[in-house]
């Protein structure tokens, strides 16, 4: 009886009525466009112009799929005309004073990518999921899950993320996309082979829990090498085939030894650190800022770590424009 009130209410125009109706769907609908786009940015754009386009069209909602369903059409909808039409940032040319980067393993294609703050997605994660979901919800946040969804063509991506993600039923996703079910279905077969392509393997070894001790130790022995510049102690911590992306740059770093000799040429241009622990897209994070002798530590970027048992198997440098996102403050006075 309330929610058919407040369904009459919204309808009339009562906007208080409208937000009271669509605020249980706003935060897993901000995921839904961050995992489409894979920018925070771009997702809280399209989340706005998705509810207002929600909210101008709400006198012919008329009930015949849920709430959730139609809003998840229109934002889906939002993004897809988003990817086709905006185009995408280019590169960023390499920026840190002083230090000449080693040659990189490889250039990366997704330099649009932002990390999204954990903060944002809780409740979100632990939501219930449709019976055709395949993927777990903090697996299916996470940076790599997120980078390889970029790469897919649009239409396979939506749908990839409707059915396996969200576990939409494929005569859901067909009205959704305004396609028909044996379309769905074929895209669906295609995205889950690209995905299976792109995606690095971790061979079975699974990531510790955000609570495990042994994430925790991780943690602390990163920002111990880090803070003090210990090479060394650094090189303890990565797997063999450890991976370092830094978008909005392309450069990329694979392996323990380039990785190690990528580090020790930023310690050896005098740059030191103080970290700032956060949590982004699942995993440990940490606001970087650079000490000054000033005192005064400005923030120049954001780290996010990818665990792999005992070891950090990836990390991803993100600019500073992103700390704001994080609720951290883009320079530390003096202590």
């Amino acid at each position: 009886m309330v929610a058919g009130d407040l369904m009459s209410r919204a309808r009339a125009g009562d906007g208080e009525a409208f937000r009271e109706l669509i605020e249980p769907y706003r935060r897993e609908l901000q995921v839904h466009c961050y995992r489409m786009l894979g920018s925070f940015q771009d997702a809280e754009d399209i989340l706005q112009e998705t509810l207002l386009a929600a909210w101008q069209g709400f006198g012919e909602f008329q009930g015949r799929a849920s709430l959730r369903t139609w809003l998840y059409r229109i934002a889906t909808n939002r993004c897809l005309n988003a990817r086709r039409s905006a185009g995408r940032r280019p590169a960023k040319a390499w920026d840190v004073p002083g230090v000449e980067p080693p040659e990189p393993t490889q250039l990366g294609e997704i330099v649009w990518l932002e990390p999204f703050p954990d903060a944002l997605a809780e409740g979100v994660v632990e939501a219930p999921l449709g019976p055709a979901a395949r993927y777990e919800q903090t697996e299916a946040i996470s940076l790599a899950f997120v980078t390889a969804l970029q790469l897919l063509p649009p239409r396979q991506l939506a749908v990839l993320i409707l059915r396996d993600v969200l576990g939409f039923h494929a005569d859901e996703v067909a009205a959704m996309l305004d396609s028909t079910v044996e379309s769905v279905k074929s895209a669906l077969k295609r995205a889950r082979a690209g995905m299976q392509y792109r995606r690095p393997t971790t061979d079975g070894e699974p990531r510790p829990a955000s609570d495990a001790p042994a994430q925790e130790a991780i943690v602390a022995r990163f920002v111990r090498a880090w803070e003090s510049a210990d090479v060394d102690a650094l090189v303890a911590l990565l797997t063999d085939d450890v991976f370092v992306s830094m978008p909005p740059m392309p450069f990329e770093y694979r392996g323990r030894d380039v990785v190690v000799g990528f580090c020790a040429e930023i310690f050896r241009a005098g740059r030191r650190f103080d970290l700032i622990a956060t949590r982004a897209n699942g995993q440990p994070a940490f606001g970087a800022y650079l000490r000054t002798p000033t005192g005064i530590r400005y923030g120049t970027g954001l780290y996010v770590l990818t665990l792999t048992c005992d070891r950090i198997s990836a990390m991803t440098r993100f600019d500073n424009n992103v700390l704001a996102s994080f609720g951290l403050p883009r320079s530390i006075p003096s202590p």
